[in-house]
């Protein structure tokens, strides 16, 4: 892949998901900004989300990680516009397994967007041969990303006490995980 071209993942005549790139970093930040106070509640990074180039910063290392096969981070894009962020936020290439790390903008959140952005992305990994344990980490206070697993087939496989630091305190996690055979 050079480093302008994007992978597109189809998963409905008006939902995509597009590899993170540099040309995305102005929408991305703005929606990052938009949604940054729910973010914080969510998200440790968020609060050291400040000027578009700390955006464009991330987004240039995402795109190496991604390249480089370490992590994936796609963009979701509903009608041209972009709703959200979907990735594996770390590979682990001999166990065929990828950690899954997902936000939705908030005005966009209960229409259906994630999960089908979800399914699309496991079935792309599942039939290329490179992942086939998925998992979902969520904190147990995180109701929504909680649902978001169990409606996609995962399997609870236990909680990680408090594993997650997040606005000053430590929080319990959620294991999730998914297994596609092919």
């Amino acid at each position: 892949m050079t480093a302008t071209s994007v992978e597109i993942i189809p998963v409905t005549d008006r939902i995509e998901l597009r590899s993170v790139d540099e040309r995305y970093t102005s929408e991305l930040h703005a929606l990052v900004i938009k949604n940054k106070t729910w973010l914080q509640t969510a998200f440790d990074w968020a609060q050291y989300v400040g000027t578009q180039d700390d955006t464009r910063k991330n987004v240039l290392s995402n795109q190496m990680l991604h390249q480089r096969g370490y992590a994936k981070m796609f963009l979701i894009f509903q009608d041209e516009t972009l709703k959200g962020v979907l990735s594996f936020n770390s590979i682990e290439p001999t166990n065929k397994t990828g950690y899954i790390g997902y936000w939705l903008d908030k005005g966009s959140q209960g229409q259906g967007i994630l999960s089908l952005s979800l399914q699309a992305f496991m079935g792309y990994y599942a039939e290329r041969g490179e992942i086939r344990r998925f998992v979902i980490k969520c904190r147990v206070a995180n109701m929504q990303s909680n649902r978001v697993a169990v409606r996609n087939g995962y399997t609870l496989e236990g909680c990680l006490k408090e594993a997650e630091y997040l606005n000053g305190e430590f929080q319990d996690v959620n294991t999730y995980a998914k297994i596609i055979r092919l």
